[in-house]
């Protein structure tokens, strides 16, 4: 890798008149001890940042604007804004399923997975996408959902009047930390069968770490401490990384937004872009119906008459346990947000007029930094700064709610996220790779198949053979045992 360019002397002090203007000259209290490539790497990374930008989100943050006698109105989302595969019949089902593979077979669909995660909490320092679950075939995510793209591509195919087969790119968003790892994983194991032209790896942005006084931490004498912008860095990530060029010269129309850690998860769902698709909107999103009043999810709802969603902790207890009055017994606030979306590229095209207007959050965290008299690190036993982030969702009040929609699905078949060690007993490692067998068994048993007596197992299913538990016919009046996989 070259080395970052020696700035000139005049570059030097201009940027340090930058920042000293804005309150932030400590950055500068050791660059004249550091040696020239050190040099070049503190002036790269200062350069990339707008102090007064800084500053401003900072304050913003700290001090948020609070409207407590404006006590805001909640609301489900109205019926023309939702639909639910629970409710929905099969024939309205099909429907959006034929729609959603013509537009894949029309090479109009693309997917952008977020997956700038590390798998700390599951004892491994890998990007949590290269986390192998425990399944028989020993997957990692990645592959999963590589190959639920390759079937989603073989199926589309079938009814492709154009010569040669579809193509569904697939953007991968890392953080600076997990990029090259990502990368490296991606070549080691040949794309996992994908064209690596389709394959495009992006990183998303970083913002410096703010003490609690409002000053930006140095990390090391030669480096400003940062921290990843949250997901909702997606929308500058997707203009500055050129992905929104890319997605242009593809002529690609629509796009499906999801997290790394949920093994579940239906890429490209064509059901999901055949809906959103036929109620031409520009963002829509999946949720899963709520467990029950106390389950700590957030929701998706309105808020104030726009789309929006809510935290579990922003709700009035008495509220969140609300019936339905058209379904007794069923919660009147139940869309929980599982961070699967829908964009209309037309929609996404219009980022830079709007992103600079969405709301930074803070997390209070323990930030290793350079004490500015010695120099050393200093790791703080309690919290002495932020982080600041942003969340996808931000946008959503910024869109009409006409051009706004919420599908509903089954827990069961979509969502199973993976975040915690194995031994956790929920979201964690077994549960994950329980939940992808217990799907291929009924994918299974509705095929016609059965399971020999006293075998209570469930059976992965590759993503090569079936995406959704089409393609087992095969396998009906079958009697199964003593098989753990499918290939």
């Amino acid at each position: 890798m070259a080395a970052d360019p020696v700035p000139s002397p005049e570059q030097v002090s201009e940027l340090k008149d930058k920042y000293t203007n804005a309150g932030q000259g400590q950055v500068f209290t050791f660059y004249d001890s550091l040696s020239s490539e050190e040099q070049a790497q503190l002036y790269k990374q200062l350069a990339a940042f707008d102090p007064l930008y800084i500053n401003k989100i900072a304050a913003k943050a700290l001090t948020p604007q609070t409207t407590e006698s404006d006590k805001p109105t909640l609301e489900p989302l109205p019926d023309s804004a939702r639909a639910s595969i629970l409710d929905s019949d099969k024939q309205t089902q099909d429907e959006w399923w034929k729609r959603g593979l013509q537009l894949i077979a029309d090479n109009k669909v693309a997917v952008v997975l977020m997956a700038g995660g590390q798998g700390t909490r599951l004892g491994s320092s890998a990007p949590k996408g290269c986390f192998d679950i425990g399944l028989p075939s020993h997957k990692s995510l990645f592959q999963i959902q590589a190959e639920r793209i390759a079937r989603l591509q073989v199926l589309a195919s079938e009814q492709r009047e154009q010569t040669g087969s579809p193509v569904v790119p697939w953007y991968v968003m890392t953080s600076g930390p997990t990029r090259k790892a990502t990368e490296d994983f991606f070549k080691t194991n040949n794309y996992f069968g994908l064209n690596p032209e389709q394959v495009i790896i992006f990183e998303q942005g970083v913002l410096p770490c703010i003490s609690n006084d409002g000053k930006i931490l140095l990390e090391s004498k030669s480096r400003v401490a940062v921290a990843p912008d949250g997901n909702g860095g997606i929308y500058n990530a997707l203009v500055d990384a050129k992905v929104l060029d890319d997605m242009a010269r593809r002529g690609i129309e629509h796009v499906h937004a999801y997290c790394v850690d949920n093994c579940l998860v239906k890429v490209a769902d064509p059901v999901f872009i055949g809906y959103c698709a036929s109620q031409d909107v520009d963002i829509g999103t999946k949720v899963v119906r709520k467990r029950n009043a106390t389950e700590p999810v957030g929701l998706i709802l309105t808020k104030n008459g726009k789309p929006d969603v809510v935290e579990y902790s922003e709700i009035d207890p008495d509220v969140a346990a609300e019936e339905d009055p058209a379904q007794p017994g069923v919660l009147k606030f139940r869309a929980a947000n599982i961070v699967n979306h829908y964009y209309s590229f037309r929609f996404l095209k219009s980022i830079p007029e709007w992103a600079a207007n969405l709301p930074h959050h803070i997390a209070r965290k323990k930030i290793p930094y350079a004490d500015l008299e010695s120099g050393n690190t200093v790791k703080p036993e309690k919290p002495n700064g932020i982080k600041l982030e942003q969340f996808v969702f931000d946008v959503f009040p910024l869109i009409e709610l006409s051009k706004f929609s919420c599908m509903e699905v089954k827990r069961e078949d979509e969502f199973s996220p993976l975040k915690n060690a194995r031994g956790t007993g929920e979201d964690d490692p077994d549960t994950s790779r329980h939940d992808i067998m217990a799907q291929g068994r009924r994918w299974l048993e509705a095929a016609g198949a059965k399971f020999a007596e006293g075998v209570e197992d469930g059976v992965e299913v590759s993503p090569l053979v079936s995406y959704c538990g089409e393609g087992l016919q095969s396998y009906a009046d079958t009697t199964l045992e003593a098989v753990d996989r499918i290939e």
